[in-house]
């Protein structure tokens, strides 16, 4: 497990799946409201179906990722046509941040993926579907794709009053509505005040979650996250007149103020403004005589996975400041991807996107197979609690306590009252 995140996210996925109690989470016994129940419910049936620690948790994330794929491709393509669809699909398959999220177990992606779905729905006029949606989202992640989705309502505002009918109304609530009758019911106001207050308006009004940013912080975020396709943004904006570009391009731009404006701030928080922003690129290449050319920029920026390779596991191990930059390892990487740059700019226009899509593709595939050992020894409590399985963890490294106690499967002393594990636990 990596993160302070995903070994409790999965802790409560077991939990459910041993207790088969579905409704309140539990965190090592104990009640814990912090978010609705959609990822646990998927990471129960992992763990029903006897997936194991690594697994259960993850493979249903990384099932509803390739499932949205091809939701996402078949609504592109009927919505506005086949090209755009594969360039959507291509883009969203090769960046970085649907990538990573694909692979953990966190609310992120399920709420990228039923919030851009209603999106979709809405636009295409099926709008049971859209409130369906939604309303999985909104077990997903509470309020928040509520609040992105007044960005649709306004910009399709002549359309309100499809919204206002009864079938979608119901549908909606009764999707989203029955959880939380039964969870207050049995939670009381102690479940409303954290999942509510504390964990949806006190994150973003207070400094609380300590996870306060400056303004500027998904600037560089949504580039990393849109990696290596992020050279392209500027075509988002070339030319989208027609209604659905429109209502992307709201949910894109009120979706960045939105979460820009809030004290806490994390990577994954805009995870859901990436397929809007792929459908929209992908819209501009369609469109832009020049597109095709366009794409040897991403195969350039491909020449710094390498690189990143060598950072990533020491980043989220330590952090970034602390890590040792490779700097001279980056150039020889950068010129042969410059040298493949050159060639694919003669290709045949038709088949530069293609090329740039199966370099990107490999790319990334060959990042799995280099990066992810190097992430589970330097950023995980796996091999720590495989090779010694200690009786205490660490108060002073939340992700390495979060996760022993996740092996442990209880809640761990902290190692200041147990000493016998801290020589091993303080070298690593």
């Amino acid at each position: 497990m990596v993160s302070k995140d995903e070994p409790r996210y999965a802790d409560i996925a077991r939990a459910m799946a041993r207790t088969g109690d579905w409704i309140l989470p539990k965190l090592w016994g104990e009640p814990w409201f912090e978010k609705p129940p959609l990822l646990y419910w998927l990471g129960a049936l992992g763990f029903s179906a006897r997936l194991g620690p690594e697994l259960a948790p993850r493979l249903p994330v990384a099932v509803l990722s390739i499932a949205f794929l091809a939701f996402f491709w078949s609504r592109l393509r009927r919505i506005w046509n086949e090209r755009v669809a594969n360039f959507a699909v291509g883009m969203l398959a090769t960046s970085a941040g649907w990538l990573a999220y694909s692979h953990v177990a966190v609310t992120d992606l399920p709420l990228a993926a039923l919030f851009t779905a209603a999106v979709l729905f809405w636009i295409e006029g099926s709008t049971g579907w859209a409130a369906a949606a939604l309303g999985c989202a909104v077990l997903a992640k509470s309020l928040v794709p509520l609040i992105l989705f007044v960005s649709v309502l306004a910009v399709d505002f002549s359309r309100r009053k499809e919204w206002l009918r009864p079938k979608p109304f119901l549908i909606f609530f009764a999707v989203a509505l029955p959880w939380h009758i039964v969870a207050y019911i049995r939670g009381g106001y102690e479940w409303f005040r954290v999942l509510f207050l504390e964990q949806q308006f006190g994150r973003y009004f207070t400094p609380e979650r300590q996870h306060v940013q400056p303004w500027w912080y998904y600037v560089p975020v949504l580039l990393l996250l849109l990696f290596p396709w992020f050279t392209l943004m500027p075509l988002a904006l070339r030319g989208q007149r027609d209604r659905g570009a429109k209502i992307l391009l709201a949910v894109c731009g009120f979706g960045f103020v939105f979460f820009s404006s809030g004290l806490n701030k994390l990577p994954g928080y805009v995870l859901p403004l990436v397929p809007a922003l792929c459908a929209l690129i992908a819209l501009g290449l369609d469109r832009a005589a020049e597109a095709s050319r366009l794409v040897v920029l991403v195969v350039l920026l491909l020449g710094a996975l390498p690189f990143a390779a060598a950072v990533v596991p020491q980043a989220l191990g330590t952090k970034l400041s602390a890590v040792a930059l490779p700097w001279r390892q980056l150039v020889p990487w950068l010129v042969a991807a410059a040298i493949i740059s050159v060639i694919l700019f003669f290709l045949p226009r038709n088949l530069a996107f293609p090329a740039a899509f199966g370099l990107a593709a490999c790319g990334f595939l060959w990042f799995q197979f280099a990066v992810f050992p190097a992430i589970d020894q330097l950023a995980s409590a796996r091999p720590v609690w495989l090779k010694t399985h200690p009786n205490c963890a660490p108060e002073s490294d939340r992700g390495l306590e979060y996760g022993l106690n996740y092996y442990a499967g209880r809640a761990l002393p902290p190692c200041g009252i147990l000493n016998p594990a801290r020589a091993l636990l303080d070298s690593r």
